[in-house]
């Protein structure tokens, strides 16, 4: 029995290779816990790229040359910083497919009001304006700027509508976060899906406005959706 045992017993290497691989094993476990799934498969697609939404209207407005989209959007409740973010990828979705002048992506919370007439104010969660060649374009809303964008701080109440703090990013942070998407997917149409479905269950069909042209002097209140901007203003 004894010399069965000297046969089958362990070397002192093996046994230091198996109590290493343990351990770093145990280690890589530990610091999974500690540090955070996020830290090693990277963050969330909603913290980088945006929440999913859905369209709710588009304006397309024609100005001599120059088009610009004015397209209004709703998500489920989330931050003010991630309805930016997907506004923001919204807008360069849109810039890439239809290469228009001027968009501007404006977020509604998913219980908001869907009529033009009443998307204002604090119904308004965020709003972004992309202007991709600002020089060549007529003067910009907000001066000579490429991006503008604002949102309210926190979630809307039950009504749709947002009671927190509004706050205007900066220019370069702006560029910053539109530089990090990985996918620049634009929101889902109803119509769309509720054709790919064979129509069946109902479907809230997002309004799509006639060509507009922009009304002379028309300026945002604040807090509203920026208009288009008018020749000279």
């Amino acid at each position: 029995m004894k010399a069965l045992l000297r046969i089958f017993r362990p070397s002192r290497k093996l046994v230091l290779i198996i109590g290493g691989i343990a351990l770093l094993g145990g280690a890589s476990g530990g610091a999974a816990l500690y540090v955070g799934k996020d830290a090693i498969l990277g963050p969330p697609s909603e913290t980088v790229n945006g929440a999913a939404c859905t369209d709710v209207n588009l304006v397309t407005i024609k100005k001599q040359k120059r088009i610009w989209i004015r397209k209004y959007i709703k998500t489920e409740p989330t931050d003010g910083m991630t309805r930016v973010k997907t506004a923001l990828r919204v807008a360069k979705a849109v810039y890439e497919a239809q290469k228009p002048d001027l968009v501007q992506v404006v977020v509604l919370d998913t219980n908001g009001p869907t009529l033009r007439s009443d998307i204002r104010g604090r119904a308004i969660g965020a709003d972004v304006v992309y202007i991709p060649h600002p020089d060549a374009a007529v003067e910009s809303i907000e001066g000579n700027k490429t991006f503008t964008a604002r949102y309210y701080e926190g979630t809307a109440a039950a009504n749709g509508l947002f009671f927190g703090e509004r706050v205007d990013l900066p220019e370069d942070e702006i560029t910053t976060l539109n530089a990090s998407f990985k996918d620049v997917t634009d929101c889902i149409d109803p119509i769309a899906v509720a054709a790919t479905e064979g129509g069946e269950g109902k479907s809230e069909k997002p309004k799509k406005g006639k060509e507009e042209k922009p009304a002379e002097g028309e300026k945002a209140a604040e807090g509203e959706a920026e208009a288009a901007p008018a020749a000279g203003h």
